[in-house]
């Protein structure tokens, strides 16, 4: 088992390392596909160690969120009938899964882009898109906004708060993410209405 101090070393090894941007990629694409766990608790120490590469770091997030959620789209566009049981036993429950996927059907592009900001995971509305044969276009472009508010967000704050990054968004993540939400339910209604 590591001891604090080896697990500090290899975190500085990879803040440091040349292969970081393509590792910040790789985490993205993973945590988007098989591992829940926010991928925040990386970028934001990550962010405020490399500040001049903090916007390369915020679109390499979002590129590896991407690809994994055109990954995702695809086993529920080809192959939900084969994985489908095991995908939603794993991220969530049958009724889970059929609430996304009626809400996909009825408000695709805006449930896409709520689901891909807050805490949930994304391989829901990922699997849930492919399944009911969701606009692959739309659906890319409400991940791309919503993973961008998500990861742009984070270094905005950085550049902002610097050091107190870390702790501000501890402070304030709850606050945020209903604010946030709330705003994309109020441009939604508003584009509903219009």
């Amino acid at each position: 088992m590591p001891t604090k101090l080896n697990l500090k070393q290899r975190t500085q090894n990879f803040i440091n390392s040349k292969h970081m941007l393509s590792g910040i990629t790789i985490a993205s694409f993973l945590e988007s596909v098989i591992v829940p766990i926010p991928l925040e608790a990386i970028l934001v120490p990550l962010m405020q160690a490399k500040r001049k590469q903090l916007w390369v770091i915020a679109l390499m997030a979002t590129i590896g969120c991407l690809v994994g959620a055109l990954f995702g789209y695809t086993l529920g566009y080809y192959l939900f009938d084969a994985i489908g049981d095991w995908a939603i036993n794993t991220f969530s429950s049958p009724e889970q899964f059929e609430m996304v996927t009626q809400k996909m059907q009825a408000q695709g592009f805006w449930f896409v882009i709520t689901l891909g900001i807050i805490p949930v995971p994304f391989q829901i509305a990922m699997l849930a898109a492919g399944a009911t044969k969701y606009s692959l276009i739309l659906f890319l472009i409400a991940a791309t906004i919503a993973r961008s508010i998500r990861y742009f967000g984070l270094a905005v704050i950085v550049y902002y708060a610097g050091n107190q990054a870390e702790s501000l968004i501890k402070k304030h993540k709850t606050k945020a993410m209903i604010l946030i939400t709330l705003l994309i339910l109020l441009i939604w209604a508003i584009s509903t209405w219009g």
